[in-house]
């Protein structure tokens, strides 16, 4: 094979890869229901359970904006539902909130009452490189499409490299 070609061939080897250390797991707060609280008794501490949340992770609120806000703040504000002093405040009605650090982060609804009706989330994210024992799923609970880990990018260089070698 030309050298021309396994260059190429290399080039695209290597764009898989890092597509796939690129990619991240998309999480719908709340899943169908969003983010509110007329969810027929949906926990939000119940639906994060399930799951695992790692640096570069992207958590998307979905609400009606007229009636409801997203209001990042920290535990103190967190456990008595205090808006007053928020981290960051959300209020588009689709908001997109990358978890860009490990450590704790904390979520309320800032509109009166909601908080204290169950609209809050608290969420540990895990470093890329955690090696903290896995979630197991709840039951019924298919994973969702958009979640990938990197593994696969494992997975891509494992099957690659050797096929590249071969070529060399």
């Amino acid at each position: 094979m030309g050298l021309a070609k396994r260059a190429v061939l290399f080039s695209i080897m290597i764009m898989v890869g890092i597509c796939g250390l690129s990619m991240a797991a998309v999480y719908n707060v709340g899943d169908s229901a969003g983010w509110t609280i007329l969810g027929g008794g949906l926990d939000y501490q119940d639906w994060a359970a399930t799951k695992k949340f790692f640096v570069g992770d992207i958590l998307v609120f979905e609400y009606n904006n007229q009636y409801h806000d997203v209001t990042q703040v920290n535990v103190e504000d967190f456990k008595s539902c205090n808006p007053e002093s928020p981290i960051t405040r959300y209020g588009n009605g689709t908001d997109a909130v990358t978890l860009a650090s490990p450590g704790e982060y904390y979520f309320l609804c800032g509109f009166p009452g909601h908080c204290q009706a169950g609209q809050k989330l608290h969420i540990t994210v895990n470093s890329a490189g955690s090696a903290a024992s896995p979630i197991p799923p709840a039951n019924n609970v298919a994973p969702s499409p958009y979640t990938t880990k990197l593994s696969s990018l494992a997975m891509t260089f494992a099957v690659i490299l050797p096929s590249f070698l071969l070529l060399v």
